[in-house]
């Protein structure tokens, strides 16, 4: 029975979203389900797929929250 957890950032991905979609959210779910059985043949019926959508401000890279992390890269990319 496999277990996957997809966690998405809470930002949406089209102007003014804040969230991922329902149709983005049934596709991922399809998506994973279709490539675990495509290769290792685990059912479709017993695969749990869940997503969490997480605030921006609790993710982190190189030691900084995300938007800190963005803001930086866009700066860099600008120099």
């Amino acid at each position: 029975m496999p277990y996957v957890n997809i966690k998405v950032t809470r930002e949406g991905t089209a102007p003014g979203a804040t969230a991922t979609t329902p149709e983005q959210k049934r596709a991922l779910i399809k998506g994973v389900s279709d490539l675990l059985f495509e290769v290792l043949g685990k059912p479709q019926a017993s695969t749990f797929v869940v997503i969490d959508e997480v605030e921006m401000e609790n993710w982190g890279v190189g030691g900084v929250a995300v938007p800190e992390y963005r803001a930086q890269a866009a700066k860099t990319k600008k120099e």
